[in-house]
């Protein structure tokens, strides 16, 4: 992996670190705070390749409006769901986050 981007995803899984239980962060909000607002893309691959699953809580991130990743790496969307419902996030009926209410403010 280049330097570069080993660089950036070490920044990202730092942020994502950071996201309290019961919050959620989206995949933009990441990116801003590695320091690369406009690779929200690139923060859903590091966290594909998340190398610490149980350490780095890829499932609090979601997209900008509260939906769940349609791959996400540990068991799929569904599997993501109930981890952030086991920390008192609560969907709404359409199935997303209400980043009004859950979305972490650093």
């Amino acid at each position: 992996m280049p330097q570069l981007q080993e660089n950036f995803y070490k920044r990202v899984y730092q942020a994502v670190e950071q996201i309290p239980k019961g919050k959620v962060a989206t995949y933009g909000q990441i990116a801003l705070l590695a320091g690369s607002p406009r690779a929200a893309r690139v923060v859903g691959y590091a966290l594909h390749v998340n190398p610490s699953p149980g350490v780095i809580p890829c499932h609090r991130v979601v997209n900008r409006e509260g939906k769940m990743a349609p791959a996400f790496a540990f068991g799929g969307p569904d599997v993501q769901r109930q981890m952030l419902e086991q920390e008192g996030v609560v969907f709404s009926p359409d199935g997303t986050v209400d980043l009004k209410t859950y979305l972490w403010r650093p």
